[in-house]
């Protein structure tokens, strides 16, 4: 679109606005009828330990909300001159699961609980086997439970549950809903009704029944709406909450909010059955659209669904790219230490590419980059752990290629129980994260982690907040018979270029070798956590 044209949209509103909270940064994108991003805004932010729970406060929440929008609006401003009042639609996405609880009259009960805590094992295994149906620690039903368990005070004052995307989306709306994908995260859905299993719910009241709250399951839950709906508009309240400055009209219809596995689904074309996508972040998982049910049930394996309903198998471990982060922060020191700079970029690229150079297997390094707890090989508490032996080929090369490694060995473990022991049919896997903004590096060690080609779209560095923003579109620009499948396929992706990397032998070979010293060392991480609480260090 020419400058004029995008002009006139913006001002006319035909727009759509997505806004993603993922582990580190908050992102605004606005995109266009053609699905382009024309402007965008981000704000860094950190999940902080307090009182033994790794959260997030209101108030970073509600900062990085306005800075992240303002940062867009003013690009708006700067590029086409317009000052930003209206859009076509807006949606919100957020982390997945976790524990947002409020009283009636919308005060937070206790601090907000991010899916990354370990500390709702209990729960989660008493639900898995009330359910017969997995539920991981990080579930929001198994945060509720377990603070059930601990017979927690607020819990007569609760009056509602939800994720982070669906408190935004109540604090912008007034209306509590949530997206069927991050509502697959709260509690079990029935794919038949598209809404929480009933049976299930039954038997969670059941169960609390002698606890005398005043409140049953559903009760504190929000509506479940699928891709596609529309889930409320923006207040004048809420508009005043997203645009301080008082340009921001109301009125403007919003779409269901949604996880980041939802949004990552639909930013890599990855919501038909065969088709899968990884995301790769703070922490990293694979969804694979599934054609059947698995045959027995898994606490590797999460059942969560697509943005329209459909069935996933879910591969989610806790910890990914942190302590690769940590140690380039580390040698970005040294380099200023040196008195030669470099920013942040250059020093990925550079870090990375020096993996390519590396021994197949990492040349007999190993680490753990556990910041927090691992449920996949049942690390309890984050210790973040390297490791070599006299024999090691200790090189930069190799240092880099095992932090790559790590990040994907939690993974490798939940994906090969889809593989190899439900032989689930995979068509394709896009990926998509920060660390696939430096080309082919991350995308061959992945991989030859799995053995399975992996494509990177153009598109991969937009992200969640691009695929919340053609969720927003989605919307309001489908026609009647479209599916979602096939608005992205049609419209959306249709002339989008991505690059295939095919799993080299050796490769597959090195992480092979790699993954079996991971294996076996898992004892040497949990020994090193214990040592350090026993000893009152932790």
């Amino acid at each position: 679109m020419s400058q004029v044209d995008l002009k006139d949209a913006i001002t006319k509103g035909e727009t759509s606005l997505g806004i993603e909270f993922g582990s580190t940064r908050i992102k605004a994108v606005l995109i266009d009828r053609r699905f382009e991003t024309i402007a965008s805004g981000s704000y860094e932010w950190e999940n902080r330990l307090k009182d033994g729970y790794w959260t997030y406060s209101q108030e970073d929440i509600i900062t990085g909300l306005q800075t992240a929008y303002r940062e867009m609006k003013q690009e708006v401003e700067q590029k086409y001159g317009v000052t930003l009042r209206t859009v076509g639609s807006i949606g919100f996405s957020a982390m997945m699961h976790g524990y947002m609880a409020f009283d009636n009259a919308g005060k937070l009960l206790v601090p907000f609980r991010t899916w990354r805590n370990a500390t709702t094992g209990p729960a989660a295994r008493e639900l898995t086997e009330l359910f017969q149906f997995n539920i991981p620690e990080r579930w929001t039903i198994a945060h509720l439970y377990q603070a059930i368990l601990n017979e927690e005070e607020h819990l007569p004052r609760l009056d509602y549950v939800t994720t982070l995307a669906g408190y935004i989306h109540w604090l912008l709306t007034g209306n509590k809903a949530i997206g069927i994908g991050d509502a697959s995260g709260i509690f079990p859905i029935d794919e038949a009704t598209h809404n929480y299993h009933p049976s299930m719910v039954k038997q969670f009241d059941e169960r609390i029944a002698g606890k005398g709250y005043p409140w049953k399951l559903e009760d504190v839950l929000s509506k479940v709406y699928l891709s596609g709906e529309q889930a409320g508009e923006l207040t004048e309240a809420g508009a005043r909450v997203l645009d301080p400055a008082g340009d921001l009209q109301a009125g403007i219809p919003l779409c269901p909010p949604e996880g980041d596995a939802g949004t990552g689904m639909v930013a890599t074309n990855s919501v038909k059955k065969r088709t899968g996508n990884i995301s790769v972040g703070t922490s990293v998982f694979a969804m694979i659209v599934l054609e059947k049910e698995l045959s027995k049930v898994y606490p590797e394996i999460d059942m969560v669904t697509t943005p329209d309903g459909s069935p996933v198998g879910m591969v989610h471990a806790n910890n990914c790219s942190s302590d690769l982060n940590a140690w380039v922060g580390l040698f970005r020191e040294f380099s200023e230490a040196m008195g030669f700079g470099a920013d942040s970029g250059k020093l990925f690229s550079v870090l990375l590419n020096k993996a390519l150079e590396a021994d197949p297997d990492g040349g007999g390094l190993l680490s753990y980059g556990y910041l927090s707890g691992e449920n996949i090989t049942g690390i309890d508490q984050g210790r973040p752990l390297f490791v070599r032996s006299p024999e090691s080929s200790f090189t930069l090369a190799n240092f880099m290629r095992t932090h790559l490694f790590t990040a994907f060995g939690a993974l490798k473990l939940g994906m090969d129980i889809l593989t190899e022991n439900e032989h689930v049919a995979i068509d394709s896997i896009l990926a998509h994260g920060g660390l696939f903004k430096t080309p082919v590096v991350g995308q061959k060690i992945l991989a030859g982690a799995l053995n399975v080609p992996i494509s990177v779209m153009s598109t991969a560095g937009e992200g969640g907040a691009w695929g919340m923003a053609l969720l927003a579109s989605y919307m309001i620009n489908k026609k009647q018979e479209d599916s979602l499948a096939d608005f992205l396929e049609q419209q959306v992706f249709q002339a989008v270029e991505g690059q295939e990397i095919a799993p080299d032998p050796a490769d597959v070979q090195g992480f092979q070798a790699f993954i079996k010293r991971y294996q076996a060392g898992l004892a040497i991480e949990q020994a090193a956590v214990d040592h350090l609480l026993e000893n009152g260090r932790g």
